[in-house]
């Protein structure tokens, strides 16, 4: 809207991920449960990169969400499907630097959608994107990141042409001592016709040796990085709980009700995540969500239709397969 997308740098977030780049996250209309293309569970078991190596990494996403009542009438599901491949290299001790590429798919289905005249606001969205990860660590513990990426979020028919939603992440952390690191960083995006800027914190607490306080998601055009309370059962098996608040936009087509102009949904993701490591580089995770306080929102090209309903809680499952070569 997308995931903007952005890049995550885990090495802001978990001392152990110094060097893994985290996957950019889709905003697109099936991104609600955002926190599912996280894979952390697969990163977090890896070992930090020596200088001089490269880190690949691949994730395949499926969500769905159940049917959800609008306020004014009518309602709607969706299911996605998404594919991300990352590779990160670590140039020396202080230089890393890595690259993303990804596509993921919406389907979007309305059933008697009065809030919107009886007329689906739009169908299918498709979303690719790329970007570039760059970390600078000057000391042990300090670290910088700046992640600029582009996406192009679109219903089917847009094309790339007026679909683009680029920008960076910027974001500074410090390693206080081994339990501890905190940060801030900024989100600056150009999103359909829009400029938005938004600050957000890097937590990374580790409350006790299996109790951690984390951020779970990529900051992007969508919003910041959420907060996750997670919990290590062992070496194979976490659980947690955490949430987010997230807007994104995306370009409707020509043939549609709201003609060339643009879809968003803004809402508040609230998740459960069960997860297991089959080896150090390969991990399945479960998510549960609720999508609270949610609005969609639908406005033609030449703004002489527009549209706004908020929508009830909604209930959605994924899985997310993660493995790093």
């Amino acid at each position: 809207m997308t995931l903007l997308n952005t890049f995550h740098d885990s090495g802001l977030l978990n001392p152990s991920w110094d060097t893994e780049m985290m996957p950019i996250v889709k905003q697109t209309a099936g991104t609600i449960l955002l926190a599912i293309v996280s894979s952390f569970m697969a990163v977090s078991h890896a070992q930090p990169l020596a200088p001089g190596n490269t880190a690949t990494s691949f994730s395949l996403t499926g969500i769905n969400q159940f049917s959800t009542g609008l306020d004014q009438g009518g309602n709607f599901n969706w299911y996605e499907a998404d594919a991300r491949l990352r590779m990160t290299r670590q140039f020396s001790s202080e230089w890393a630097a890595g690259f993303s590429v990804g596509y993921g798919y919406d389907r979007w289905f309305w059933n008697d959608a009065k809030a919107f005249g009886g007329q689906a606001p739009w169908n299918s969205i498709s979303t690719p994107s790329i970007g570039l990860s760059f970390q600078y660590t000057p000391q042990p513990g300090l670290t910088f990141m700046f992640n600029p990426s582009v996406e192009w979020a679109g219903e089917d028919g847009v094309g790339t042409a007026g679909s683009s939603i680029y920008g960076a992440v910027l974001a500074a952390s410090n390693r206080f001592n081994k339990d501890l690191t905190l940060g801030l960083g900024v989100g600056v995006f150009r999103e359909l016709g829009e400029t938005k800027a938004f600050p957000y914190l890097v937590v990374n607490w580790k409350i006790t040796d299996k109790l951690t306080l984390r951020n779970p998601l990529p900051a992007g055009p969508a919003g910041g990085a959420g907060l996750e309370l997670a919990y290590a059962i062992d070496n194979q098996w976490s659980v947690g709980v955490g949430g987010a608040y997230r807007k994104y936009r995306f370009r409707l087509n020509d043939s549609g009700p709201y003609a060339g102009g643009v879809g968003q949904n803004r809402m508040i993701p609230i998740f459960a995540r069960v997860s297991y490591a089959f080896t150090p580089s390969t991990a399945l995770d479960f998510y549960a969500s609720a999508v609270t306080g949610g609005i969609v929102q639908a406005v033609s090209e030449d703004g002489s239709r527009s549209k706004s309903v908020g929508y009830n809680t909604g209930l959605g499952l994924a899985l997310n397969l993660s493995h790093r070569f």
